[in-house]
């Protein structure tokens, strides 16, 4: 099929929606399907659409992309212009308008505005849910996206975001017939995580200290529980702590608090490259999520209930133990045969939690083995098959 992502994310970014987009729109190449991408470049206060270069070569390495023949990208990208003034219903429109000018036979999207304008052009309609809708416009429109007629299917990130929207809906049934709802967790592309050294090895490739190492990769946003790892670190000086990634402001501000406390065994490297980043996982021995009772996202906010975070699925394909915070829509897919998982918050759980991590690698060699056969259903391929099997067909 034809089919026009439509996404609202920064190009390039290191935030996990601006992954997620396009590792979900390469797996649908992957699959065989005609695709492109349009992206949004907010103009205005000085700022034009077409004056930011973007290298195809520079956005194939920054998301760790296989090219297509002849392209260095997998799929065409398009980026067209959003006013701050209309809240993207101007490019909700103008991308909508693209996607029918290329004869696309289905718009993809996170974002509501373009739901909205699709189903007014009569274009059918795949529509991601990645948090239930917020302020009064906002579920309104969302109700109306519901009520509209046409072809439409709804792909809410875990089973518990799709319980919070039905509660909120009663339309919003998978016994609805106007529509279909497929629940489908984030994924990871298990290429990079073929043939990964050992934890020791790992280590040696990049100058890391050769102990028992436990990890955690990601940003450092408010909620993500580095707090906690820096107690953890102070508990256990024999071990390492390794933190990958972060932006610069909030890993000036760690670090500070890391030096206070006198946790010399951390080691916090900022950002890394993608292509580098399963190496730097492999290079722990347990891999930690110690996720608190309130998570911010990237565009702030609260997602602890319906979180399900793409490093989960990056972790498992590691073949690592982890360690996660016991939260309901992690829960759906880690469980105590893959796992272990504690409390948000709850110091001494965590630390008991990695006391026995410390001192048995049969438990970790185990919790490691079935993570990495759990994850072999989570690929963005298998996940573009659930998404799209079934939603044109009579």
């Amino acid at each position: 099929m034809k089919i026009c992502f439509i996404a609202h994310s920064r190009l390039p970014s290191t935030t996990a929606n601006s992954i997620h987009v396009v590792k979900n729109v390469q797996s649908f190449a992957q699959l065989g399907h005609d695709v492109q991408l349009l992206a949004s470049e907010p103009v205005g206060e000085g700022v034009q659409a077409d004056s930011i270069e973007r290298p195809a070569a520079q956005l194939a390495r920054f998301y760790d992309l296989k090219p297509a023949a002849g392209s260095d990208l997998p799929f065409p990208v398009e980026w067209l212009p959003a006013s701050r003034r209309f809240h993207r219903y101007d490019y909700a429109w103008q991308a909508v308008q693209h996607a029918r000018k290329m004869g696309a036979d289905l718009v993809y999207t996170w974002m509501p505005q373009v739901g909205l304008a699709t189903l007014l052009n009569g274009m059918p309609l795949i529509m991601e849910v990645h948090e239930p809708p917020t302020g009064r416009f906002g579920t309104r429109l969302f109700g109306l996206i519901l009520r509209l007629p046409g072809r439409k299917r709804f792909v809410p990130l875990s089973q518990v975001m799709a319980d919070i929207i039905q509660k909120r809906y009663p339309l919003f049934s998978q016994r609805n017939k106007s529509f279909s709802i497929v629940v489908c967790h984030d994924a990871v592309d298990l290429q990079p995580y073929t043939a990964l050294p050992g934890p020791s090895a790992a280590r040696a490739r990049l100058g890391l200290p050769e102990r028992l190492t436990v990890g955690h990769t990601g940003h450092l946003y408010a909620g993500r529980g580095i707090g906690l790892l820096i107690s953890l670190a102070r508990r256990f000086p024999q071990v390492t702590f390794l933190l990958v990634g972060g932006r610069q402001a909030e890993l000036e501000a760690w670090r500070a608090r890391v030096k206070q406390a006198g946790a010399h065994n951390i080691i916090m490297t900022g950002f890394v490259e993608r292509q580098l980043l399963p190496l730097y996982q492999a290079a722990s021995d347990v891999l930690l999520m110690p996720y608190e009772r309130v998570v911010a996202g990237s565009s702030g906010g609260d997602n602890a209930e319906f979180c399900s975070p793409m490093k989960m699925f990056e972790y498992m394909a590691c073949g690592r133990a982890i360690i996660s915070s016991d939260l309901p829509a992690i829960r759906e897919v880690l469980n105590a045969g893959n796992s272990v998982l504690c409390p948000p918050e709850d110091e001494s759980a965590w630390a008991a939690a990695l006391e026995a991590m410390v001192g048995s690698a049969e438990l970790r060699q185990k919790l490691g083995q079935q993570a990495f056969l759990d994850v072999q259903n989570h690929t963005w391929l298998a996940r573009s098959e659930r998404v799209i099997t079934g939603f044109l067909e009579a």
